[in-house]
């Protein structure tokens, strides 16, 4: 994982691949979970025994599920030192070109797109592709933001 001791160093990638997370499986249980915390209950998402006979063969995650990943897998992909600490600020561009099935393994795969500096902090501007493996296309692709606050 690249280590960048400020947001100085960190502005010298823009433009560049930063890195691949490690895999990470997506399990119908944590698939369960994101419904009921987002009371999100549809049948492609809870019902295996209805999904089996769907447009996927079984169930899938939900997109913001996957969406709400990357910041974990983002930590395994930039470290930045230097500052106080580091914030979700949202994201831009949002798609989700496939569908990720239960048991899934994804990775995100991390490119710098920007740094745009105020005086209270810098915000990076974050490609984020997650890749299932073994899929053509990626299940979403997005851009986030990430404020670096204080040093």
């Amino acid at each position: 994982m690249p280590v960048y001791e400020d947001v100085d160093e960190l502005e010298k990638a823009i433009g560049t691949h930063l890195g691949d997370s490690s895999w990470y499986t997506i399990t119908q249980e944590q698939i369960n979970l994101f419904a009921d915390a987002t009371d999100d209950h549809q049948w492609i998402h809870v019902d295996a025994e209805r999904a089996k006979s769907g447009p996927y063969g079984s169930t899938i995650a939900h997109g913001y599920l996957v969406v709400a990943l990357a910041p974990k897998l983002l930590r395994e992909v930039v470290d930045v030192r230097g500052v106080a600490m580091s914030i979700n600020y949202g994201s831009d561009k949002v798609r989700f070109p496939s569908p990720c099935p239960a048991g899934a393994r994804l990775r995100g795969s991390v490119d710098l797109i920007a740094v745009e500096r105020s005086e209270k902090y810098a915000q990076a501007r974050l490609k984020v592709t997650m890749q299932r493996e073994g899929a053509e296309k990626p299940n979403c692709v997005a851009e986030l933001l990430v404020r670096y606050i204080g040093s």
